[in-house]
């Protein structure tokens, strides 16, 4: 495995002092995927972490097979405070604020990471199109990856006014982007059949444009990542139920990326302020190469499996 920390190090672009020691992290969807590698990261950093999740059981799918992870941080209590909670239900998300104020006394950095995936809902290749879902569909998908969003923003961002210092972070997807030129938009993907997902990321894009604004002149940084291709829960069922359909979307020589891919921007942006870097959505990838971190081959995971 990729430890992404010294990727970080051994780039010549990036800040020598991260600035993290000590800094209380909130991460979201922190059981597994790019959650769990932005865990391992901040912590290696010197930064005690909220993990936050639905749920830290083993979902079977893709590795996910063992509760080491879990096991591990339960090992490190002094820096580590786990929460099971569901983002959408806001008396949960008030209890994990809560237990961290209790044991940590402070918020410095937050990390929407958590989301309901389209194969969640739409088993097992998550493809469908917008005119056959459901009104329950769509407010399944927006309870978590918009309001739950929102729920757990509203929350966790209140030491960092107090304090007049701190930074949000939040994961969405290329899907959400548009392109455009001479006036004229065109959606990135416009046949991924990916509806109501893209649109909850496109909703979560624009509420975290409009809240650094609102921020800024409390000195809160808030930007927003769109990862690489990555082997989340369930990627390797979907690929081989897409496979199994005649689906594919995959683009020629697009390569599934390990989830340590994400951490670097992620520990570079967790030690800003509005001061430095404040909204601004990056391509991970792109990201990656820019600042002598390595472009998608150097993070291809091995262990994906394509469609």
């Amino acid at each position: 495995m990729i430890v992404a920390n010294s990727y970080v190090r051994g780039s010549t672009e990036m800040p020598e002092d991260l600035n993290l020691n000590g800094k209380v992290v909130a991460v979201t969807g922190a059981a597994r995927g790019m959650g769990r590698a932005m865990v391992r990261g901040f912590l290696a950093e010197g930064a005690k972490v909220v993990a936050m999740d639905l749920s830290w059981d083993p979902t079977g799918f893709s590795g996910d097979n063992d509760d080491a992870f879990l096991r591990e941080l339960q090992d490190r209590q002094d820096d580590v405070l786990v929460a099971t909670a569901d983002i959408s239900d806001t008396q949960q998300v008030e209890s994990a604020y809560l237990g961290t104020m209790e044991k940590f006394g402070t918020v410095d950095v937050l990390v929407n990471n958590a989301g309901l995936r389209q194969r969640n809902l739409f088993p097992p290749t998550g493809k469908v199109t917008t005119l056959e879902t459901q009104d329950s569909d769509w407010e399944k998908m927006f309870g978590v990856g918009v309001f739950g969003t929102l729920k757990v923003t509203r929350r966790f961002i209140r030491p960092m006014l107090e304090k007049q210092s701190g930074s949000i972070i939040s994961v969405i997807s290329g899907g959400a982007m548009h392109t455009g030129s001479d006036g004229v938009y065109v959606a990135q993907r416009s046949s991924s059949r990916e509806m109501p997902y893209q649109s909850a990321k496109a909703a979560t894009l624009t509420m975290m444009f409009y809240l650094a604004d609102e921020v800024k002149e409390s000195n809160v940084a808030v930007n927003i990542l769109i990862p690489g291709n990555s082997r989340t829960t369930g990627y390797d069922e979907q690929n081989e139920a897409r496979r199994e359909a005649g689906q594919s979307n995959r683009a020629i020589g697009r390569i599934s990326m390990l989830p340590e891919h994400i951490v670097p921007i992620t520990l570079f942006l967790a030690g800003q302020d509005a001061g430095g870097v404040t909204g601004t959505c990056f391509d991970v990838p792109i990201w990656n190469t820019k600042h002598g971190l390595g472009g998608p081959e150097e993070w291809r995971d091995p262990e994906a499996n394509r469609a």
